[in-house]
């Protein structure tokens, strides 16, 4: 997935001060050097807010490409709407926060977007800042941090991908995966998250939870078993040249490939046992150059024109009471079959849980393919 662009210190006017912000010069900068973040910016309304980070005139962001989950609208929109340039660097969720850290004395990004499972690292790690939008009580409590450190703005849910071409009766379930006669990609669980995801999803439809992979585990054994998991990466190139028939990946992602591909050669569905939701969240930095229109960028991102930006790209909003357009609603998975799927509730459990996974996975799934 993801991102940097260097940008110079913020300098906010002092006409800002009725808005609660600090007073002009070399802003957020401390006697010993060391950047400063911005202040909240709780009490700002969010006219007051387009204002400041139109002075600021630029977001710098990582994580976040024109081409994962059509960010480059949001991005076109906010230069339209509000003048604000616009730079990104791809790079994973964990290189997102190392960045922040790494930079805190002379920092060059504004805001990221990482897996859910990273946001309270972030915190831990003290890089990021608050704020909570003005759509915050309609996100539900699973998807945000309670103090404002970090939000999902689109989630995703863990679908079968099939090859109708290579498999006449596409399964629609765990269950109907086991009684087939095909291989099935999962990815790489010793480093992927969507791989890992994958394992959560089959243990939750089995009925465990992130603290009890047994059952996920278990059912990947059984396909180990049967010589039936395909080593191949999962990618557009692999599916386009029939290399993979059956895979489990993210629902976005599914969509997003079947559409570059074939829109009749493949078929995604949910799993009718249920599976797992998770999301991306976006955290902005504590030391950001361009505080506000960080703050702005989140803002507009949970907005209904955010959130349909997102669902373009096949990311399904986090707001519920977004109204997606006909021909954007047209093209997403029906929501009778996400009945089952259900969000990770302990992220804390799941982080040492994962850890453990590549072992586990080595030593009981793998350990069948000898």
């Amino acid at each position: 997935m993801k991102k940097f662009a260097k940008q110079g210190l913020l300098v906010l006017c002092a006409g800002l001060l009725a808005a609660g912000l600090s007073a002009c010069g070399p802003a957020n900068q401390n006697p010993g050097g060391e950047k400063q973040e911005a202040p909240a910016a709780a009490e700002m309304s969010v006219s007051d807010l387009e204002n400041a980070a139109k002075g600021e005139g630029t977001v710098v962001s990582v994580g976040m490409p024109d081409s994962w989950a059509n960010w480059k609208d949001t991005w076109k929109d906010l230069e339209s709407k509000y003048g604000l340039k616009h730079t990104d660097t791809d790079m994973s969720s964990a290189e997102e926060i190392a960045k922040f850290e790494a930079e805190k004395n002379n920092p060059t990004a504004d805001i990221g977007d990482v897996g859910i499972s990273f946001g309270p690292v972030a915190v831990d790690k003290g890089v990021t800042q608050p704020y909570k939008t003005s759509y915050w009580n309609e996100v539900p409590d699973w998807a945000k941090d309670k103090e404002g450190h970090w939000v999902v703005g689109y989630q995703g849910t863990i679908a079968i991908m099939t090859n109708k071409e290579l498999v006449k009766n596409p399964p629609k379930s765990f269950d109907d995966i086991l009684k087939g006669d095909y291989k099935v990609a999962i990815g790489d669980v010793t480093k992927a998250t969507q791989a890992q995801m994958s394992v959560l999803a089959a243990a939750i439809a089995h009925g465990g939870n992130e603290g009890d992979l047994q059952p996920g585990l278990d059912f990947f054994a059984q396909l180990a078993k049967q010589k039936r998991l395909s080593m191949s990466e999962i990618s557009v190139a692999n599916f386009e040249k029939g290399e993979i028939a059956v895979a489990l990946l993210w629902d976005f992602n599914a969509l997003g490939y079947r559409e570059k591909i074939s829109q009749d050669r493949f078929e995604v569905t949910i799993p009718k046992e249920g599976s797992v939701v998770s999301g991306y969240a976006t955290i902005i930095n504590k030391y950001a150059p361009h505080p506000n229109a960080a703050k702005l960028a989140r803002e507009y991102i949970l907005s209904d024109p955010g959130q349909i930006n997102l669902a373009k790209g096949y990311a399904r909003p986090i707001r519920d009471s977004v109204k997606l357009p006909p021909e954007v609603a047209a093209k997403m998975i029906p929501l009778e079959q996400y009945a089952g799927a259900k969000p990770v509730q302990d992220y804390k459990v799941w982080e040492e849980t994962a850890k453990k996974l590549p072992q586990l996975w080595q030593e009981q799934v793998l350990v069948n393919i000898q």
